[in-house]
């Protein structure tokens, strides 16, 4: 029976015993194609299992070979891709920071592959058109700083699951192709390369970094307007008379909608002030605003909060008892003082729109008409914001007064001019852009960190203590002072409402699991913050429709398992302070370690800022 049953066991084990040997055999291989295999991949020895033994580099999942990720090991020599064609479970490559020269591999042969990493390599020479015709799998695509010529193939953009494409610091020329499924792929960079003519607008979402350094590329992301040269006509051709026509008929008919367009607004009322667009409005609605929109911001804008105001029942002559304060640090006002001041407009975000008044006493207010504030009555209103008045932390933006009508609320908090972090991270013509230093990014991290702890003390009773957190709610100081503010909205809002108001309802349990919110939905936005300010990337997660930024969470997780963490830094404050690049990986991970999926292996807000201190 014992002889029966092992003869048993070897005929079931025989296939897979094979099986192995015949990938062990097919990564010899290929070590065999490397000139310096031998020493860099020493592990690699015939009669042992790839997986048991742990081969350099080898990735398993149980005793299948699912990934190869060769980063960073100096190897030189040919790729023999034949050889891995055997390995039918492999879905990674990494060659990342080697020595490899030449064409780019035949990974095409490949096509069940999902990842493809081969930056900063010297393979060089063009990508046949139709390359990646048969790896209708391929979802990323890391081919920067290599020395890649000809135009991007075409084959690349109609792959139907690419959500990463890199291709900065090569030779590509010609246009850019356009793309057959945008709204897939989520993070993109053509930078430094020799591309040229218009953008497509199918790359609308991404932005300027995307395309700099391409010295013929035109369009709108660059702000740089295509000019087009037609052929020209000998001077009193038919072709050109019927040119010259046409043109002076357009001229006309344009002219005409412009004066319709001008008298139209001239008659409209407040209420018919044109919405900025979602992303718009998620980037703009942020004050200061850049001084173009400023100076549109005049006439009609000024005055609309004061037509408002003063369209309000006030039950007496000064109307001081119509604003409720909370906060009189910064002095006392009234509804006179407000109906008084010029207001300008700032913006629309998910709240409600926001002023800019200046009052009487010389002080700077932000006036916010909210919306979809009607679960609390009168009483419990004043109640929640007497109790968020009460906040004192410097790192936390207590609000000054309020104001409450049935159909409308107004909330008064003091005016910061230097904007807020959204404002300064993505706007490169701000002036405090230019000082996110290392030092202050930190800096700014660590106060939000803490003011977000102290609202989670003081606030611990709401279902979310804060709720709200995005870049865009976190003000600065002249000093790089961070300043959370829009905080402990979640009691007041209608509860058909505050999924779509709350940035908290973006974390996964909400929109993956259908779980609710909690405080540690907090910790995920704080994530969010975190990556947004050490990558420089518009987050995704702030579109209510996904489309626009770049998946912060996902791309991060990619690079890091990929080892070209480095990349997710932004160069800005890589390149001025590269000795600190620990620590800024650290804080990265830390971020990462937020946004985790599963609330059990998410940090708790305590782990987080306790690590987050301890990064010098």
């Amino acid at each position: 029976m014992s002889a029966a049953l092992l003869s048993s066991l070897v005929l079931i084990l025989l296939p897979t015993l094979c099986f192995s040997q015949s990938d062990a055999d097919s990564l010899l291989k290929f070590k065999k194609s490397l000139k310096n295999g031998d020493s860099k991949l020493k592990n690699w020895i015939p009669n042992s299992s790839p997986c048991r033994k742990n081969w350099v580099g080898v990735v398993c999942e149980g005793q299948t070979i699912t990934g190869l990720r060769l980063s960073n090991l100096g190897l030189t020599g040919s790729i023999d891709v034949g050889a891995l064609t055997k390995l039918r479970d492999l879905r990674t490559i990494s060659l990342v920071k080697n020595s490899f020269t030449g064409p780019i591999p035949e990974f095409n042969k490949l096509g069940a592959l999902n990842e493809i990493y081969l930056s900063n390599n010297q393979f060089s020479g063009e990508i046949p058109n139709t390359y990646f015709a048969s790896m209708g799998s391929l979802k990323k695509l890391w081919l920067n700083d290599n020395n890649f010529t000809g135009h991007i193939p075409f084959s690349l953009m109609i792959l139907s699951h690419l959500t990463e494409l890199h291709l900065e610091g090569n030779q590509f020329s010609g246009k850019i192709p356009e793309l057959k499924y945008p709204t897939v792929l989520k993070s993109l960079d053509l930078s430094g390369n020799k591309l040229e003519g218009n953008i497509p607008e199918c790359y609308s979402k991404f932005n300027t970094s995307v395309f700099q350094g391409n010295a013929g590329l035109c369009g709108k992301q660059l702000t740089k307007q295509c000019v087009h040269h037609p052929p020209l006509d000998k001077p009193g051709s038919r072709s050109s008379t019927a040119a010259m026509i046409v043109t002076l008929a357009t001229l006309v008919v344009v002219f005409f909608f412009v004066i319709v367009g001008i008298a139209s607004t001239m008659h409209n009322k407040d209420d018919d002030l044109r919405n900025l667009s979602s992303s718009k409005e998620t980037l703009r609605s942020v004050y200061p605003l850049p001084s173009s929109t400023r100076q549109r911001s005049s006439g009609k804008s000024r005055s609309s909060l004061k037509i408002k105001l003063r369209s309000q029942k006030v039950n007496n002559k000064n109307g001081m008892n119509d604003i409720v304060m909370v906060n009189e640090e910064k002095g006392v006002f009234g509804m006179n003082d407000l109906m008084n001041a010029e207001a300008e407009v700032l913006g629309n975000g998910q709240l409600g729109s926001a002023y800019k008044a200046v009052l009487g006493i010389g002080l700077a207010v932000v006036v916010k008409r909210m919306k979809e504030m009607n679960k609390l009555g009168k009483d419990g209103f004043g109640v929640e914001m007497k109790r968020i008045g009460n906040l004192k932390h410097p790192n936390v933006m207590t609000p000054l007064a309020f104001y409450f009508r049935k159909e409308e609320k107004l909330i008064v908090s003091e005016y910061m001019p230097h904007g807020s972090l959204l404002h300064a991270l993505h706007d490169n013509q701000e002036p405090f852009h230019a000082k996110l230093t290392w030092e202050n990014r930190l800096k700014i991290i660590k106060g939000i960190a803490e003011g977000l702890g102290y609202i989670h003390t003081q606030l611990a009773t709401n279902v979310v203590p804060h709720g709200n957190l995005k870049t865009s709610n976190v003000l600065l100081t002249e000093t790089y002072d961070p300043l959370l503010t829009n905080y402990g909205f979640h009691p007041f809002i209608n509860s058909d409402r505050v999924s779509q108001r709350l940035f908290a309802y973006k974390s996964p349990e909400c929109l993956q699991n259908q779980q609710h919110v909690s405080p540690k939905s907090d910790v995920y936005c704080l994530g969010i913050v975190i990556l947004e300010t050490m990558t420089g990337k518009y987050p995704s997660q702030y579109m209510d429709d996904s489309d626009g930024g770049i998946d912060v969470v996902q791309w991060a997780q990619s690079l890091i398992s990929a080892n070209h963490v480095e990349k997710l830094i932004d160069h800005e404050i890589l390149a001025s302070c590269p000795a600190s690049v620990d620590q800024m990986v650290t804080i990265i991970r830390i971020g990462l370690a937020c946004t985790k999926n599963n609330l059990d292996r998410r940090l708790s807000l305590n782990e987080a800022i306790s690590k987050i201190q301890e990064v010098n």
